[in-house]
């Protein structure tokens, strides 16, 4: 490890060598590491409207962020996500803030450490997809892909000008992806900036297999050979969909560190309320059945709540 917690770039830009092992070695003593729910779901329960940024509130309210991934930690959870799934130019740009990625992502990264200092938990940052394609299929070309990506790695990881760990996160985690041209730029300009290990995800929701067509089987080929730590899945359908999906990736890569963070069950409308299908013991349930196949990283998407979290913990330190 080197001694500063980051290098300069020949082209000026930041090299994070902030506690790259601190995963692997969380990794090493456990047979699973417990991911965070969804934190949509409780943005929206605390008053986010429709069709605002969740990410706006690392700067307005953070409190609330704060809030959601203490709840989050106190049920368990190994590794809590940054609250910067949208927080790249293309979707911040629907909100007009897009001149604020790096002053989001910083934000959110230091929210998350402050509660994860408490519970020496790891705090992972998250990279989801642009919001429209890429080209040919729509409007975005690699390098406007490559440098929206870089920004947000950047924000991620520098944080403040002081360049202390405080303000990095320990590792990146691509979600939601479903064009492996589009993970494949992420996965790059995270490796090209950083020493930090990298977990992607894709969504198989047609059909078991991504939006663009994408197979379980040809994204874990595609996503370790681009140099992801870590693949697998994230929302998608049913739990049995996962199961399945989870099962291929297994099968394509006998010995590649898995992740599945399944929404909880399917959505569904009671009156004007949305739920999820899967009770907290369904959830605990499945999530020994993915220990079963292997899998390394477990939590839960769209739906997932605290108390689901705290069942799965409670499942997985029995059955361990």
């Amino acid at each position: 490890m080197r001694d500063k917690a980051r290098e300069e770039m020949t082209d000026g830009t930041v090299k994070s060598t902030s506690k790259p092992d601190a995963y692997l070695r969380l990794l090493s003593q456990r047979p699973s590491l417990l991911i965070d729910g969804a934190m949509g779901t409780q943005l929206f329960d605390r008053g986010l409207l429709p069709g605002d940024a969740p990410e706006h509130l690392n700067l307005v309210n953070p409190e609330i962020v704060e809030t959601v991934h203490t709840e989050y930690l106190r049920a368990g959870s190994d590794i809590i996500l940054t609250n910067t799934f949208g927080g790249n130019r293309q979707r911040l740009a629907l909100h007009g803030l897009e001149g604020k990625v790096h002053e989001i992502n910083s934000a959110a990264v230091q929210i998350a450490r402050r509660s994860a200092l408490e519970f020496d938990a790891l705090v992972a940052g998250s990279i989801g997809p642009l919001g429209q394609l890429l080209v040919p299929f729509g409007p975005i070309s690699a390098a406007e892909a490559r440098d929206a990506f870089r920004e947000q790695v950047v924000g991620l990881t520098t944080g403040t000008q002081s360049q202390r760990t405080y303000n990095s996160v320990d590792l990146f985690w691509i979600e939601t992806m479903s064009s492996l041209d589009e993970a494949t730029i992420a996965i790059e300009a995270c490796c090209q900036l950083t020493v930090l290990p990298v977990a992607v995800t894709m969504s198989f929701d047609t059909n078991r297999h991504t939006m663009m067509g994408v197979s379980p089987a040809a994204a874990t080929t595609a996503l370790l050979a681009a140099g992801a730590s870590a693949v697998g899945l994230n929302c998608g359908n049913s739990l049995d969909d996962n199961e399945a999906a989870i099962a291929e990736m297994r099968a394509a890569a006998p010995d590649a560190t898995l992740i599945a963070k399944p929404n909880a069950g399917i959505p569904q409308w009671r009156g004007a309320e949305l739920t999820y299908s899967a009770t907290p013991t369904l959830m605990a349930e499945f999530a020994c059945r993915l220990q079963q196949l292997g899998v390394r990283l477990i939590g839960g998407c769209c739906g997932t709540t605290p108390d689901h979290v705290s069942a799965m913990r409670s499942a997985l330190s029995s059955s361990s």
